[in-house]
């Protein structure tokens, strides 16, 4: 019997290159060589920031705590006074509440037809980028126009508004002059100019919903409102509190359409807090008094603004 042994021969492979050291971990508040060549890129821009942003706010703190005059000599540091006059004042107190009615009406009417409608501007049919650009008009144009425009509108002898009303039986109505109307003929105007602008970002984000969760509620039978509601509606919400982010910080500061249809009028039934402040400033000459209602504004504004980033957040954690 013959045994035969058979010698296999052992092949190593080629040694590569030897593995980098372990990066040494970075030390807090250490510079990293990326940060270094950043920051001289970001000075132009912090320049800008400070001259258009940070230092308007500072003179205008400076003015709210002092007592500038008509004549334009200062007599120097008032403390709290102006905030002390504005919140005794029934006339702020009516602006905040024009602003904040205003507000709430325009953001929730916006909101649901801008769901609406978009919805129609995702559905892919000929013609929807030549739709969607139309719809933005309202949107780009200039506020001024628009007021011009609907001041047309609202004419009481001459309006569309007016001869439509006669038309279907109707007692013409003065839009832009009763007091008990003129707040919701500004609301309609600025309901018909943004409204396309929330549709276009809710359109966006319907087109980009994945179809995975909408195939899977569709095999469990739900209907066509029940995936709306409990599929689309839900992942829909991120691009909806964006458009309202977006839309609340614009609404707060509510001015150039009230001021050229109405001027705050009737009886400051449209006197906004923004309207509020500029007449303060430029009719009454109140500048320090005018400052104290603008830092008003700013603080409305970043309450509101925070508050919807912190609703954001809190619904990004729990899903």
């Amino acid at each position: 019997m013959t045994t035969v042994t058979t010698r296999t021969r052992e092949t190593t492979a080629p040694a590569g290159p030897p593995a980098p050291p372990p990066a040494r971990p970075r030390r807090r508040g250490e510079v990293t060589p990326v940060a270094r060549g950043v920051w001289p890129l970001l000075v132009p821009a912090m320049v800008v920031t400070l001259a258009l942003v940070v230092l308007p706010v500072l003179y205008t703190v400076w003015l709210s705590v002092s007592d500038l005059r008509r004549d334009g000599t200062n007599a120097g540091f008032v403390g709290l006074d102006n905030f002390a006059r504005m919140a005794q004042s029934p006339e702020f107190w009516n602006s905040v509440r024009v602003t904040l009615v205003l507000f709430v009406v325009c953001l929730v009417v916006e909101t649901v037809l801008g769901i609406a409608l978009g919805y129609l501007m995702s559905i892919d049919v000929p013609g929807r980028k030549i739709f969607q650009g139309l719809m933005l008009i309202p949107a780009i144009t200039a506020s001024v126009a628009v007021a011009l425009v609907w001041m047309l509108i609202y004419d009481p002898t001459l309006g569309a508004a007016n001869q439509i009303l006669t038309a279907v039986g109707l007692d013409p109505v003065v839009w832009l002059g009763d007091p008990d109307i003129a707040l919701w003929s500004i609301a309609l105007v600025d309901v018909w100019q943004w409204t396309p602008f929330m549709a276009l970002i809710i359109a966006a984000g319907i087109r980009s919903l994945p179809a995975e969760p909408f195939e899977a509620a569709s095999i469990d039978g739900a209907s066509g409102w029940r995936k709306a509601l409990h599929v689309g509606l839900p992942l829909l919400t991120p691009v909806i509190s964006v458009a309202m982010l977006l839309r609340t910080v614009d609404l707060v500061r509510f001015f150039d359409t009230v001021y050229i249809m109405t001027q705050g009028g009737p009886v400051n039934s449209t006197n906004t807090l923004n309207v509020y402040g500029y007449r303060a400033a430029f009719i009454d000459q109140q500048t320090s008094y005018a400052a104290a209602l603008q830092l008003s504004l700013l603080l409305l504004v970043v309450v509101m603004a925070g508050a919807f980033t912190l609703w954001r957040r809190r619904r990004s954690i729990d899903h």
